[in-house]
């Protein structure tokens, strides 16, 4: 997943690939359908100038489109899942976004914007955790039946920001204690949740269960954005937990 033939992929391929654990079947009922609401969380890369200060195994995002690219392949499951009709809300830290694009010389930003044009979802930008909270929270009652997000992590953050102000810090998160703040009547009965960032299932699975009443599967260990650039959508290195 390294070089310019990552990009280049990225831009000419629709990205059409298998997803574990897979999305709930599609519902027959039309007027259910046009109701459902999902969800799509994502943060933004690390920059070279600091990544490049770390030895090879330690470094992060060599490939702007990590985080893109697993978005755009859990939306193109989700439209076979649920139909080409299926609403799909995408959340993007834009900052993050400028930051890599200025220091590619590449219009990162409106890449993604074409994106989510082509695929028929409703991006919205936002510049911090609250504003990403404001997002989710917009959704109508019962209507968000399937969340994901994909981005750096911890144990106990969602990060939409690493590695791009400060080497190896975080200037924009969702923490686990600010999950309160999401409103957990957005959520459908056993709506499907899920973190993509690594270490979630070792504690933010937790506090997300007590805080909108829904199970986040979350990874116990680290997870790897390498499979994205052949169409897959993240391994793992331990194992998925609720």
């Amino acid at each position: 997943m390294r070089g310019l033939w990552l990009s280049l992929l990225f831009l000419v391929c629709s990205g059409v690939s298998e997803l574990a654990p897979q999305a709930s079947a599609a519902l027959p009922e039309s007027n259910a359908q046009a109701s459902q609401r999902h969800v799509i969380l994502c943060g933004g890369p690390a920059l070279r100038k600091w990544e490049d200060l770390r030895v090879e195994a330690d470094q992060h995002d060599r490939w702007w489109a990590n985080f893109i690219r697993a978005s755009t392949i859990r939306i193109d499951e989700i439209k076979r899942a649920y139909g080409d009709n299926a609403v799909v809300t995408w959340i993007v830290y834009r900052p993050g976004y400028v930051a890599r694009g200025s220091e590619d010389r590449q219009p990162y930003t409106k890449w993604i914007t074409a994106q989510a044009a082509k695929r028929g979802v409703k991006l919205a930008w936002v510049n911090s955790g609250n504003g990403a909270i404001n997002a989710i929270n917009k959704h109508p009652s019962r209507s968000v039946v399937t969340f994901d997000f994909f981005g750096h992590s911890n144990k106990h953050c969602f990060l939409l920001d690493y590695s791009a102000i400060i080497m190896g810090a975080s200037k924009a998160w969702i923490h686990e204690k600010d999950l309160a703040r999401i409103r957990p009547e957005i959520f459908a009965r056993n709506a499907q949740c899920q973190s993509w960032g690594c270490h979630t299932g070792e504690s933010m699975s937790a506090y997300w269960k007590r805080a909108v009443g829904q199970n986040l599967l979350g990874a116990r260990g680290k997870t790897n954005y390498e499979p994205v650039g052949l169409g897959q959508m993240p391994s793992i290195s331990g194992k998925w937990v609720r």
